[in-house]
């Protein structure tokens, strides 16, 4: 938070206090990027995340929560990099930025400014493609309700008959 007030940060960084659901929708609307730079191991489902995705936004976040399930190089970014041990929280957070920094550099700067004949990022779009074709299926509520339904309800209905028969 103190980064967002320094003046190198001006007009570039914003911290969101209080962020939820409605402030969320708003900020899904034309974003390219859904950075996310969790403590490992303290993200939590990552349902912003999802939701950018769902969206065509490209994550690019720390390798925890939903997204070291999710991530694929053709649908998004990994800040690589695994916690350093005996790290106190200012070294990690030291590490995590180079490897931040270099991938910025590397790979996402790159699909997104280089540009066809047309103007147009190949790259990026093919990747905003993947994204939404191989998330959405993955982490949309219809598969989420088809998998309560089959391991849970479907079970707990099997079994209910033969709980009230012992209890009668």
């Amino acid at each position: 938070m103190d980064f967002a007030r320094e003046p190198a940060a001006a007009g570039r960084v914003v911290f969101l206090e209080d962020y939820e659901m409605t402030l969320a929708r708003r900020l899904v609307q034309g974003v390219d990027v859904w950075l996310n730079t969790p403590r490992r191991p303290f993200e939590a489902s990552g349902t912003s995340g999802m939701k950018a995705a769902l969206n065509g936004v490209l994550n690019c976040s720390i390798l925890d929560g939903w997204w070291a399930e999710a991530y694929s190089p053709e649908c998004g970014f990994a800040i690589e990099g695994a916690a350093v041990e005996g790290a106190i929280e200012a070294e990690q957070d030291e590490a995590d930025a180079e490897a931040l920094y270099a991938l910025l550099e590397e790979q996402v700067l790159p699909a997104f400014y280089e540009r066809d004949e047309n103007g147009l990022p190949q790259r990026w779009l093919a990747l905003m493609r993947e994204s939404i074709a191989e998330l959405g299926p993955r982490f949309g509520t219809a598969r989420m309700a088809a998998e309560y339904v089959e391991r849970l309800y479907l079970p707990a209905h099997e079994g209910a008959p033969r709980a009230a028969s012992r209890v009668a």
